[in-house]
């Protein structure tokens, strides 16, 4: 089975490379899967994606929830370049077997997320890969990454190599590059011990204080999203018992 939820957008025409590289986080690079990122001119989070240069094509992996806004917004960004946006039903699997299928491409994220690979429909590994994001803090679109509303650098996208600061400009940039001057982000995802099932989205506090929500769970441990000036080493979240180990 192919990776579920997922769509690839095809850019095709000659300003493809040029096009992309004004909007996106990171650019796409010949032979290498890239990890990218489009905001909003406020730097605030739209959607993440995969992006593959192929022959005279690149392959922008997307989730399906946003294939479809994000192929009206960068139509909307053409203006006259000569660039075409199609929507595909290329298949996407992934695995983390060694070795690797032929074609296939290192996930850019985390090398312990295994391989992507295009146009295959290959059947479903048994991996745990909520387990694997939740022990790597790697956000999923959705749950901790929200558009128009997250911060790529909150959410951890510099570590995961979605974002060149050295690349030219790109939708969002200002923004993005005064968060990452500023000695230290105040907010951003965690990993925290948890010992009860808690729904996604349940508040956290700490001293009757707000500090930030629980995320994806995994067996005792969670992805959350804390204010790191008010988070303590023990914290609750609903009827759950967080710790979290401060720096």
């Amino acid at each position: 089975m192919p990776i579920p939820n997922r769509t690839i957008l095809l850019i095709s025409g000659k300003d493809r490379v040029s096009f992309l590289t004004g909007l996106v986080t990171n650019d796409p690079k010949p032979g290498a899967l890239v990890y990218s990122a489009l905001l909003t001119p406020q730097g605030k989070y739209l959607a993440d994606f995969f992006l593959l240069m192929r022959g005279e094509d690149i392959l922008l992996d997307i989730h399906s929830d946003l294939a479809g806004a994000i192929a009206a917004r960068l139509s909307m960004y053409k203006l006259r370049a000569d660039v075409e946006i199609a929507e595909t039903d290329m298949p996407v699997s992934r695995g983390r077997s060694i070795p690797a299928p032929d074609g296939a491409l290192a996930d850019p994220r985390h090398e312990e997320l295994g391989w992507r690979l295009y146009g295959a429909a290959l059947p479903e590994e048994d991996v745990d890969w909520d387990g694997l994001r939740v022990a790597h803090i790697i956000p999923e679109t959705g749950i901790e990454l929200v558009p128009n509303e997250s911060y790529i650098l909150e959410m951890g996208l510099e570590r995961l190599n979605g974002v060149d600061h050295r690349k030219g400009c790109y939708v969002g940039q200002e923004v993005t590059a005064r968060m990452k001057h500023k000695t230290e982000l105040r907010k951003g995802l965690a990993l925290v011990k948890i010992d009860h099932a808690t729904p996604a989205g349940t508040e956290i506090t700490a001293d009757g204080k707000p500090v930030g929500t629980v995320l994806t769970q995994s067996g005792n441990h969670a992805i959350a999203y804390l204010r790191f000036d008010r988070a303590k080493p023990e914290m609750q979240a609903g009827a759950a018992h967080l710790t979290y180990q401060t720096s």
